[in-house]
């Protein structure tokens, strides 16, 4: 059966993380954002930019979370899990947007170089680096849910543009170049955009209910093709309900329809130990001399005929 509590203890667990980054990043979003605008510096104001998106981002995903705990219905049978896998899904896309600006904004400042007061910029850069490494560790010990690493990847973007803030404060104070300021923005543009692109792709993935990454179909049915008293394995699914939950469905071919009981038992035992798949549905059938469809796998000693 599946672990609910250990589940439930896992959303409760970063629900809370979640609301404590939320806070501290909105509160110094906007420090951020004033002292980008007195100083003239565009790192910083795209930091305290991509800092308001994230705190939107982090109550979405606190929201998320807090969705994903209501009980399973009549309309939902499996609950609200995906809440989510789609709130990972939306923040992706709104870090593409937040890199659009910042890609904007940084050929505009090259184009018009504009002042920079660099020691004001190194000074409120290193403070917000301090806040986004406190967040970032928060939200490292809330959870491996495709959520709270949505959430996280934000909160490093950020970390990242106070490194190239306080990199570019460094550079215009002590040299006077300018142009540091843009090009740090457009360097850390390029790393946001290297995750957020593998963030979708893994949130898409599992809205298209493919098979986890981490898991092998192959694997899985020949496993289960070991079972004794199993012949054969087919129409075997497994996909993702949401992070840390997968699901798998299959067909188990048998001689002996009597010895289900055990079978069923050893079967789920299996998947527990092996590949920490719990949401398991089977179904004995006796095993015909043909049948339609894809056969995953077999055991040695039996032929098709």
């Amino acid at each position: 059966m599946p672990n609910d509590n250990h589940h439930h203890h896992d959303h409760e667990h970063g629900h809370s993380h979640l609301g404590w980054a939320l806070i501290l990043t909105l509160g110094f979003a906007m420090v951020e954002a004033a002292g980008g605008w007195w100083s003239g510096s565009l790192a910083l104001l795209s930091d305290a930019g991509h800092m308001v998106t994230d705190s939107f981002s982090l109550a979405l995903a606190a929201f998320a979370a807090w969705i994903a705990k209501r009980p399973p219905s009549a309309r939902h049978t499996y609950g609200l899990v995906r809440a989510e896998i789609i709130a990972a899904l939306l923040n992706g896309l709104l870090m593409l947007g937040v890199v659009m600006f910042i890609v904007i904004e940084a050929i505009e400042r090259l184009r018009n170089p504009q002042p920079v007061a660099g020691g004001w910029v190194m000074l409120i850069a290193a403070i917000g680096l301090g806040i986004n490494g406190v967040v970032a560790w928060v939200l490292s010990h809330g959870g491996e849910g495709l959520n709270t690493r949505a959430a996280l990847l934000h909160v490093l973007g950020d970390l990242l543009g106070s490194v190239a803030a306080l990199l570019a404060g460094g550079i215009i104070y002590f040299t006077g170049w300018t142009a540091a300021d843009p090009i740090l923005s457009l360097l850390v543009v390029a790393l946001i955009l290297v995750s957020t692109v593998r963030l979708l792709t893994e949130a898409l993935h599992v809205l298209m209910e493919g098979v986890p990454l981490s898991l092998s179909l192959e694997e899985v049915g020949h496993t289960m093709a070991q079972v004794s008293g199993v012949t054969s394995v087919h129409d075997l699914h497994i996909w993702t309900l949401s992070s840390g939950q997968t699901a798998l469905s299959a067909h188990i071919d048998m001689n002996d329809l009597s010895a289900w009981p055990t079978v069923l038992a050893a079967t789920r035992a299996m998947l527990h130990e092996r590949f920490d798949i719990d949401h398991v549905t089977l179904q004995p059938e006796v095993m015909l001399p043909a049948r339609e469809g894809i056969v995953v796998a077999i055991r040695p000693q039996e032929q098709r005929q």
